[in-house]
Parts: C-alpha cells; sequence; structure tokens
C-alpha cells in the first residue's frame, strides 16, 4: 500500500513537472514559476556585468542560489520520474535517455557553469559562457505550445528546400570570393592574400551589406561588389519566402482542420454550462456514431484530445467524420513499444489497411502532425482511426 502511494506521488509530480493545461492548475502554476526563475536567473547574470551593480552583488548572488537550487530541485525530480516520460523502457535506462536527451543537457549545463568554479577556479571564465544555456530552458515550456511547434514543423517539411538554398548561398559565397581575389589581389595583397580570405568579404556582402572593414578599392572590384549585393539579395530572400510559404499552408491547413492524407469533415460543438459534455473526461463522451473527438480548442489553444482530458465549459470540441456520418469509426492508440515492427518505417510504408488512418503522432510529450515521410521511433504513441463499416 505504501509503494503504492509512492508510485501515485511520483506521478502526480511528473504531470506537474510537464507542460500543464488550463484544467491542471497546479502544473501551469509551476510552468509560470519556472518562467519567472528563468528570466530573473538571466536577469541577474545580466546585471551582475554592470559596475552599478557592484553594491548588490552580495545580495543578487543570493537570489541567484536560490535560482540555481529550484533548477536542481526540478532536475532531480526530472530524473526521479523520468519512467513515465519513457513508457516501455526500465527505470535506469529512462533516466538515463533523460539525462542525455537534448533537454536533460539543458538542463544540467545550467547548473554545473555555478558549481564548477568552485572546484575548478582557472575555468571560471569558461564555465560563465555556459550560462547562456539557461535561455533554452524557455524552450521547453514553449515546445508545448502550438505557436512553437508551428515553426519547427514548418522547417521540417521545408528543410530539403532551405538546403538547397543555402546550398545556393554557399556557392554565391565561394564564387564571390575567387572573383574578388582575382581582381584586388594586385592592388590590396595584404587583405586579399589567398581565394579563402575573400570569404569574410563574400559572406558580409551576401548576408548584409558590407561590414567596412574589408572592401574593393579597384574599378573592376567595385562593379563585382554591387553585383554581389543585387544577387545576394535575392538569394538570402529565398529561404525567406520558403518559411513564409510553409507558415501559410500550415495555417491553411490547420484552419480547414483537415489532414490531406484523408478526406475528413468536421463538426464543431460548443460546450456551454450545464453541456452534457462539461466536466466529463474524453473516453466518458457520447459520440455520435461514425464520428471522433479531433480536437478540443481551450481560448487560443489547440488540444489533441488525450482519452483522460477533461472537457471544461467554454470549450469547443471538434468532432471529425470521413464522409459522413453513417461511416462507423473506431480510434485506437498503438504505442510502438521495444520491437514494435512499425520502428524505424516511414507513415507511408505502413502495413495498414486502406480503412486506416494515421491521425496523429505523440512522441515525448508532443503532438505532431503526420507526414507521410515521417519515420516512427520507439515509444512514439500513433493514433489511428480505424473504419469499421462494411461499405
Amino acid at each position: 500500500m505504501k509503494s503504492k502511494n509512492i508510485s501515485d506521488i511520483k506521478k502526480r509530480i511528473y504531470e506537474i513537472l510537464q507542460i500543464g493545461y488550463g484544467s491542471d492548475f497546479v502544473s501551469k502554476a509551476f510552468d509560470l514559476l519556472i518562467v519567472a526563475v528563468i528570466i530573473i536567473n538571466i536577469a541577474i547574470t545580466f546585471i551582475l556585468t554592470f559596475d552599478q551593480a557592484l553594491p548588490y552583488k552580495d545580495m543578487l548572488e543570493k537570489v541567484e542560489f536560490v535560482t540555481i537550487l529550484i533548477f536542481l530541485a526540478e532536475y532531480v525530480l526530472r530524473v526521479w520520474t523520468a519512467e513515465y516520460l519513457f513508457p516501455g523502457k526500465k527505470v535506469g535506462a529512462s533516466r538515463l535517455q533523460f539525462i542525455f536527451s537534448f533537454y536533460g543537457l539543458v538542463d544540467i549545463l545550467t547548473i554545473l557553469p555555478y558549481f564548477l568554479p568552485f572546484f575548478f577556479p582557472s575555468g571560471v571564465v569558461a564555465f560563465r559562457m555556459f550560462r547562456v544555456v539557461r535561455i533554452f530552458r524557455l524552450f521547453r515550456v514553449n515546445s508545448s505550445y502550438d505557436a512553437f511547434n508551428v515553426i519547427t514543423e514548418v522547417l521540417k517539411e521545408r528543410k530539403n528546400q532551405l538546403l538547397s538554398s543555402m546550398f545556393l548561398i554557399v556557392m554565391l559565397m565561394i564564387a564571390s570570393s575567387l572573383c574578388m581575389y582575382s581582381l584586388e589581389h594586385e592592388a590590396q595583397p595584404e587583405y586579399f592574400s589567398n581565394a579563402f580570405s575573400g570569404i569574410w568579404w563574400s559572406m558580409s556582402t551576401v548576408l548584409t551589406v558590407g561590414y567596412g572593414d574589408i572592401y574593393p578599392i579597384t574599378v573592376g572590384g567595385k562593379l563585382m561588389a554591387i553585383l554581389i549585393a543585387f544577387l545576394g539579395v535575392g538569394v538570402v530572400a529565398i529561404p525567406t519566402g520558403i518559411i513564409s510559404a510553409g507558415f501559410v499552408e500550415y495555417y491553411s491547413g490547420l484552419k480547414k482542420g483537415v489532414h490531406a492524407q484523408h478526406d475528413a469533415s468536421f463538426a464543431s460543438i460548443k460546450i456551454g454550462v450545464g453541456h452534457s459534455y462539461a466536466g466529463k473526461m474524453v473516453k466518458e463522451l457520447q459520440i455520435p456514431d461514425g464520428m471522433y473527438p479531433a480536437a478540443l480548442m481551450r481560448g487560443e489553444d489547440i488540444i489533441i484530445p488525450d482519452p483522460n482530458q477533461k472537457v471544461q465549459a467554454g470549450d469547443r470540441l471538434m468532432l471529425g467524420t470521413l464522409g459522413d456520418a453513417e461511416v462507423e469509426c473506431l480510434l485506437e492508440e498503438v504505442v510502438l513499444g521495444s520491437g514494435h515492427p512499425w520502428i524505424g518505417k516511414r507513415i507511408r510504408n505502413l502495413d495498414i489497411s486502406r480503412r486506416d488512418y494515421v491521425v496523429m503522432i505523440r512522441r515525448e510529450q508532443r503532438n505532431i502532425r503526420p507526414q507521410d515521410d515521417m519515420t516512427l521511433k520507439a515509444n512514439d504513441i500513433v493514433l489511428l482511426l480505424q473504419r469499421t463499416d462494411n461499405e
């Protein structure tokens, strides 16, 4: 009985540590506390660089020490509850996976720079540089909200086009460096001693309008600089256009509420005070035949409904159906545990019926829109919509 209570406490601590929505006040309050602590910690780091802060140095260092203790306590609790973050793994393996994960490394690098100078005084300057890592802690809170996910999803979807545009920029820089070396070497051998010495000039010219420390003095060099500046503006605008188009496409698809992978229609239900759905978990809702809960809109948040997610008054529940309401559907969660045949496969290559559709992927507490070329990983949770009608 005692071990069960400890397990319940550990699970509740894990829930509090994770990003909270409006339904979990304690978890959301913890998120706000951590954000405030991060901002205070970073602000102190900035303030201590000013000479005017010397009279307040002792007080500021004490406040900084308190923030570090909070970070340390959070890190220890995250390691302790890692088994819930990585279900299906042994306790030790899940803790190691968190420790060496991106956010695990960010957390430890946030704490170590404060304590290491006490053991290695000679490296105090290098350790201070690692304090900048603390700002990355804000990404943990941001990563579970739609705004941050949109950025990461757009970059992933457009990565091939972005890499191609970056290749063009690099080629233009190399070509302009070679040309400028040929035109300016004799006039400025101290600045353009070889082809590689023009890389700095080409980088500042292609990506900006020039830094001013190196510039051409010959007529040919000046004409080349004008040409490169014009080309640079056009080439650098390419990745900007790609990303902008990605955002437009993403939000257009989000507003339609339809993923290109399947032909689905949606109905919206406003949950008012006294509505039969208000206060119930998603799994307890009496959903009409042939429909499934596709999304829960709460204020500015768009939440993929978890079976244990509570519906609140004021929410808007989006119900999806394939074609018409006569279609019978079943929504199933498939957990990709160790050895699952789907691990390492792309969604388009999954051995599933043509009547089944991947609606959503849940990965490390993040809800991800499925794409045909997305590769599934161990511990992913695949939300599978199955048509059960006899058409």
